[in-house]
């Protein structure tokens, strides 16, 4: 009961913030990334984007 006197009394703190965020120059989306472009890396589903984007782009050569 002492520690919930002493936080009603006090308050709850909590750990501050970790500072500013540092700035990646990596890509961040999947969407961007090669393999998955490519369906390289084994999804079934990327494999079939990846199909129908090689469609889209074959269409007017």
């Amino acid at each position: 009961m002492d520690d919930f006197q002493s936080i009603l009394e006090n308050g709850i703190s909590f750990k501050g913030s970790s500072g500013p965020k540092k700035e990646d120059d990596k890509v961040k989306t999947k969407a961007k990334k090669k393999k998955y472009v490519t369906g390289a890396h084994g999804s079934g589903s990327a494999k079939q984007k990846a199909k129908y984007r090689q469609q889209r782009a074959n269409r007017h050569k």
